[in-house]
């Protein structure tokens, strides 16, 4: 039966040897491997042997891939036409530090060329993120990024460079600047962080070079080598390992002592008493009648897999499946989305989840492999009830997983209340679900799309603040289709619960996508209030580094707006003093936030409400007397029945932020 493209024959071991035997006797016996046994040292790297070679070792005493240099106390390797420095070289873990040598304190270089190694022997996936060098650089915007560097460009006048962690399309700056060449090479997951935070400089991270995990494409062969006694070397004619005994291709012998008297490696006997054809003939009829036997077991096997899987097809489909696609090649689709066990009997709510179905359901592995094992490197950020990580599936899709912090009954209720509402609705504007873990996994898992341009929060007052891409307009439209997606939720029955700039997504071109759904009793108008005055002001929703009275944004507004000092809360960077419809515009949208900030539930707008008046804002087709009214005068406030700065419904005061690590939480 003719074998499958994804079957596979994998030889038992004493073939491998025999196929090892095979190879190394048809090299040359009368090559001269010597020196083999002694070991590299350079600097601060000492006593390094196979698969490295150099110094004092022979290039012919390990694979050319390995081969190091060593230069004014400091060892090289070179790849790909790149010379890295090895700071650090692990070899009972098989792993290496290097560092460019090019980039080794100068972040100007010669040549531009990204750093690539064999890939089938030097992996640089673990504990890395890639660092992107953008040189000749030109931007249309008037401002000054904190990631810019100057470089010179041979044949390019501008001296402008930048710097990015991660993925190239999550930094919006690449949206408004035209660049000419670029480096990507990897560094450090950590001193990635350190370098985004401000705490090291460019030159340092790149110093610190990055991890590399090795393996050698012979180490089958050479450890069948080494149990006959020899050493591994490699012969450069043939391209294959070589075993060596003493200074000499090893003779066709089994890996232990011969019943015929061939001595083991050492005693510098080469040759025996049976002549080398009989020895290739047995040993060949060996392989071929092993490899035949193989064969025959491998093809029986699938034989039986395949009865298994015909069986399994025959199997009725249980009624909640219906409709579901099975087709996707490396992940399976379940029949629904898995029902969490309830911890508590009176809670059969959880018990619903049997009938959410139409999402892919992942295996922990899968997941785990697509996130590093949870590298904390790739962290995105907080999600609510859980830590967000930057993942690549098998499919190359890249996601966003979410990891739920401990699995107690309100977390496994939030979990499925979040597949509920995002495998029911539908919206341009909420972020997509992937899928999730089952019932069986380790943990509650969620895989979303990956949104790469941060949050709003990130932009207003995070690591984003400087860039100063959120211009009016922008965040107009932030406000205008965060208010859609609410307003589609409320008229679907559903209460978002937790909104706030940190679970507010925006797109590379600034789309929105809300995300996070919480079980808090949270209005969404209040909560939608704090969005846009911290819209209005860029200021953090809860700050204790602020006056005691100003630490609640929400107060710090209302106590503004009835003082008739808007202008001191609006962000100066928007042009509110110098810009007549930016401040009509701002001035509308802060009377709107007033209104939705108010105590009493029944005084404040609808979604659909906020959401016609800021189109209507957009549109310019409000009218000069209602911005006239948004002036704010004494008794205008009057009319809106509030006595005292309004607060959020579930806050008993400012009293309660003590900490000036408190997360900001837009409820106020």
């Amino acid at each position: 039966m003719p074998l499958s493209r994804s079957s596979t024959l994998s030889f038992p071991p004493i073939v491998a040897a025999l196929l090892f035997i095979l190879f190394t006797t048809s090299s040359s016996q009368d090559v001269s491997y010597s020196n083999c046994n002694r070991t590299f040292s350079c600097g601060s790297l000492h006593n390094i042997t196979y698969p490295f070679t150099g110094g004092d070792r022979p290039d012919y005493c390990g694979p050319p891939d390995f081969r190091l240099n060593c230069r004014d106390n400091y060892t090289e390797l070179t790849a790909n036409s790149i010379t890295y420095r090895v700071l650090q070289i692990n070899q009972s873990e098989k792993t290496l530090t290097l560092a460019r040598l090019d980039l080794w304190n100068n972040i100007c270089p010669q040549t531009f060329v990204n750093s690539t190694l064999n890939s089938t022997i030097f992996n640089t996936d673990v504990g890395n993120v890639d660092l992107t060098l953008i040189y000749g650089c030109s931007s249309v915007m008037n401002y000054t990024p904190q990631n810019l560097f100057s470089c010179n460009v041979s044949g390019v006048n501008s001296t402008d460079a930048f710097y990015l962690t991660g993925p190239v399309p999550s930094d919006p700056i690449m949206s408004f600047i035209e660049c000419h060449v670029s480096i990507v090479t990897p560094v450090l997951g950590d001193a990635g962080v350190r370098l985004t935070s401000n705490r090291s400089t460019l030159e340092e991270v790149l110093m610190q070079g990055f991890n590399v995990n090795y393996s050698d494409p012979y180490d089958n062969q050479c450890s069948q080598c080494i149990e006959s006694g020899g050493q591994c070397g490699f012969d450069s004619s043939s391209g294959q390992a070589v075993c060596i005994c003493v200074d000499r291709p090893c003779p066709a012998s089994p890996p232990a002592s011969s019943p015929v008297g061939i001595p083991a490696a050492g005693n510098g006997v080469v040759r025996n008493n049976v002549p080398l054809t009989v020895g290739l003939g047995i040993a060949g009829a060996a392989v071929f009648g092993i490899g035949l036997g193989w064969c025959i077991f491998s093809c029986r096997q699938r034989r039986k897999r395949l009865a298994a899987q015909t069986v399994s097809k025959d199997l009725p489909t249980p009624p909640s499946s219906k409709g579901l696609s099975l087709t996707t090649p490396r992940t399976n689709f379940s029949q629904s989305i898995p029902s969490y066990p309830s911890l508590s009997s009176k809670n059969s709510d959880l018990e619903k989840g049997s009938t959410y179905f139409g999402v892919q359901v992942f295996s922990y592995t899968e997941l785990e492999e697509a996130t590093d094992n949870f590298n904390p490197s790739r962290e995105l950020g907080d999600g609510g009830f859980g830590t967000v990580y930057f993942g690549k599936l098998h499919d190359d899709r890249i996601v966003a997983v979410k990891r739920l912090y401990e699995n107690n009954f309100k977390r496994v209720e939030q979990f499925m209340n979040e597949v509920e509402i995002l495998t029911r609705l539908r919206h341009p504007n909420l972020v997509t679900l992937y899928g999730c873990t089952s019932k069986r996994s380790r943990e509650l898992l969620l895989v979303y799309e990956y949104i790469p341009n941060g949050t709003v929060a990130d932009h207003l007052h995070g690591k984003r603040a400087n860039s100063g891409l959120l211009s009016w307009p922008v965040r107009l439209s932030i406000a205008i289709e965060t208010a859609d997606a609410l307003a589609f939720l409320h008229a679907s029955d559903v209460i978002h619960r937790d909104v706030k700039t940190n679970n507010i997504l925006l797109e590379n071109d600034f789309r929105v996508k809300v995300a996070d759904f919480g079980l808090s009793h949270k209005s969404d108008v209040y909560s939608f209030g704090v969005v846009l005055i911290e819209l209005i002001s860029s200021k953090q929703a809860v700050d204790t580094n602020r006056h005691r009275h100003d630490i609640n944004l929400a107060n710090m507004a209302v106590n503004k707006i009835q003082n008739h000092t808007l202008h001191e809360l609006v962000d100066p960077t928007l042009g509110f003093e110098t810009n007549s419809s930016v401040r009509r515009m701002t001035t509308l949208v802060a009377e709107l936030a007033f209104r939705c900030l108010q105590q009493e539930k029944d005084v404040r707008p609808s979604m659909e409400e906020v959401l016609k008046a800021l189109k209507e804002i957009k549109n310019e087709e409000s009218s000069v007397q209602k911005a006239e009214v948004v002036d704010i005068m004494a008794d205008d406030v009057g009319l809106l029945k509030v006595t005292s700065p309004p607060m959020s419904p579930d806050s008993a005061g400012t009293e309660k932020w003590v900490s000036s690590s408190t997360t900001p939480n837009s409820s106020g």
